[in-house]
């Protein structure tokens, strides 16, 4: 399996293998974004944002699969079942955070560029802690075109394993609904094509 950490060792720093589990770690400890420093700091933003860290897991080493499923913002039923098969990318996001608003748009390039590519790839967000009229306003201003799910209560975040803790995290899924990848932080769109590319030429 290619190692996209490998691409992006130099913007997040160190990187480290253990166990199947690639991992890159922010550079410096006292990063005031790392997810230690925002507890420590105790401002109080209503949110814990990444610290830009990769995971890959190893075909090896991965769970059981995501059961996600739930309602999109425009009210339409979506299930990961349907796309088995496909490599599924989860984005966890809210129109307050301004991580999740800065990366948008490196997400919605990522999204037409696979298509452009014909790939056999999904995407959809799990929008955080707000109504699905806040939600849609904020895609259709931002023309994100992939779907999101509404937050329901949380009920679709709780199918992601306590895989996404921060706000933004992105998940890439492998074939058979899998996490292979996690982002948590703001991605690139160089990074989240890498990691999707990674999932897609893997062999299980």
């Amino acid at each position: 399996m290619r190692q996209p950490a490998r691409r992006t060792a130099l913007r997040w720093g160190a990187l480290a293998i253990a166990g199947g589990l690639v991992t890159v770690t922010a550079a410096c400890s006292t990063d005031p974004n790392s997810v230690e420093e925002q507890a420590r700091s105790g401002d109080r933003k209503g949110y814990v944002a990444g610290d830009g860290s990769i995971e890959q897991l190893a075909v090896s080493e991965r769970g059981a699969p995501v059961a996600l499923s739930g309602t999109t913002l425009e009210g339409q039923p979506w299930s990961l079942a349907d796309r088995a098969g496909k490599v599924v990318v989860v984005n966890v996001w809210g129109s307050w955070c301004p991580p999740c608003i800065e990366e948008t748009p490196a997400l919605q390039k990522a999204w037409e560029k696979v298509q452009a590519d014909g790939k056999k790839v999904d995407f959809v967000g799990l929008d955080k802690l707000e109504s699905p009229e806040t939600g849609l306003a904020f895609q259709k201003a931002n023309k994100v075109t992939y779907p999101s799910l509404a937050y329901d209560g949380g009920v679709p975040i709780l199918s992601l394993q306590g895989k996404a803790s921060a706000t933004p995290t992105t998940l890439v899924l492998d074939a058979q609904g899998r996490i292979a990848a996690r982002v948590s932080g703001p991605v690139t769109t160089t990074t989240l094509l890498g990691l999707i590319d990674d999932a897609i030429d893997e062999r299980a």
